[in-house]
């Protein structure tokens, strides 16, 4: 049987999976009950300074989007951080790892941009015994206008000035949480590096509004008849997500930099392809929200049997498997051919895939008077459009020409040799990129 156990960064925990600061994470209780539940670690809710707590609404904080089975899609969030005393917090993490030693339990922590409050807070934090602490610059409202969260974290300076004040002031493994609210990723996680970060985590929610009521025309969720934007999170952010952990493992500058991968982990194969992207372990929220602390036990059975039917023992046998196959667009092989593929014996006679491309795509589509579906290959660019909208699981495929054979779409052999557009005679900067 794999063993799910993991050390990120000095932090150990017996598997990768790791509640991320957010409701779920706020208190004693909810800690306590998903660590009994199963969960490897805890990013308890973010801390702030000393003296009186924030004040969060008290009126709906969830707007929502959901798929057509009223599945939930992606939250958006106005919520701000813990609103309970730092000193209450402090005494309850205390408790906790006395008693869950063997469980990872990383403070969240933010406060002004000023030395003197991060000197303050980190001492407290390391009496409470955890194992670490995440600097959260990415939450996108409320907190922001305060100068805090993601006004620091679309500063690569600021980032990197309070990464180096807490790796002056405490023992303890700092991890940088990014925003993912910037155009491009790599400078804050480039600045996280140069002031010493241990890892960093990714994405933090994204700056969004979810939906407006139409009669009283506010967004949602509405406090007294008014909306404001939120941080916007679950499986519908996984795609970005799953794009900067990617971008932050392939950056020369950044690879041998830890990341903790957040963003829509619902199930197994999301925290798998996380690992395989260069997350050393992942951080969930939503998913806890929607069907409680027990889907961990899910995704921990799953991940291990899918390991085991790999042959993989350990966790880091899957970080970063999947990194040397992310490349940019220019080194896609263009002498690449396929041509989809339609199995009649799973086809539904739908149509889907016929008005999709019929109206959309590439007229590669045929319809028979009873119904019967097939490819025109002289038409078929393999856009995959047909596969993406057919309600049929492997019903409609993309088969590869073998090299030498006619692509009836252009008359010509197959190449089989590899070629980019930076070599491609309608490059006008190919001579120059031999």
């Amino acid at each position: 049987m794999a063993d799910l156990r993991s050390d990120f960064v000095g932090i150990k925990s017996p598997n990768p999976f790791w509640l991320a600061s957010a409701p779920p994470t706020d208190k004693e209780y909810n800690v306590r009950r998903a660590y009994e539940a199963g969960w490897g670690g805890v990013v308890w809710k973010t801390l702030g300074m000393e003296g009186p707590p924030v004040v969060n609404v008290n009126g709906p904080r969830y707007g929502a989007i959901w798929g057509a089975d009223r599945r939930l899609l992606g939250l958006n969030n106005i919520e701000l951080i813990t609103d309970r005393p730092l000193e209450v917090n402090l005494r309850e993490m205390k408790a906790v790892k006395r008693d869950y030693p063997d469980r990872a339990l990383i403070a969240s922590i933010m406060v002004p941009c000023e030395e003197e409050a991060w000197k303050a807070i980190l001492p407290h934090v390391e009496e409470t015994g955890a194992d670490g602490i995440e600097l959260n610059f990415g939450c996108p409202h409320g907190m922001a206008e305060r100068g805090m969260g993601s006004a620091v974290g679309q500063v690569p300076e600021y980032i990197e000035m309070v990464t180096r004040w807490c790796k002056q002031y405490t023992r303890m493994p700092v991890i940088v949480k990014l925003t993912p609210n910037i155009t491009n990723v790599l400078y804050p996680a480039e600045a996280a590096k140069r002031g010493g970060a241990d890892a960093v985590s990714l994405i933090n929610t994204i700056n969004s509004i979810t939906s407006v009521d139409l009669d009283l025309f506010a967004p949602e969720p509405m406090i007294d008849g008014k909306g404001t934007h939120g941080g916007y999170c679950g499986p519908a952010v996984k795609p970005i997500a799953l794009n900067m952990v990617a971008e932050i493992a392939r950056n020369p500058e950044t690879a041998d930099m830890p990341i903790s991968g957040i963003g829509g982990v619902t199930t197994w194969r999301d925290a798998a392809e996380f690992l395989a992207l260069g997350a050393g372990n992942v951080q969930v929220c939503t998913a806890a929200m929607t069907y409680g602390f027990k889907v961990v036990q899910e995704m921990i059975s799953g991940l291990s049997e899918y390991m085991d039917d790999k042959g993989m023992t350990s966790v880091d046998q899957l970080v970063r498997r999947a990194v040397p196959n992310v490349t940019d667009w220019n080194q896609l092989n263009l002498n690449y051919v396929a041509k989809a593929k339609i199995d009649q014996d799973l086809c539904i006679s739908c149509g889907r895939c016929f008005a999709a491309c019929e109206d959309t795509s590439h007229q590669a589509i045929a319809m028979s008077e009873d119904r019967t579906f097939s490819v025109i290959d002289d038409e078929c660019v393999a856009c995959n459009l047909c596969v993406n909208v057919c309600p049929v699981e492997d019903c409609i495929s993309m088969v590869e020409l073998a090299p030498g054979t006619t692509d009836p779409r252009t008359g010509k052999p197959v190449d089989p040799n590899y070629a980019n557009w930076t070599t491609h005679p309608n490059n006008p900067s190919a001579t120059a990129a031999e």
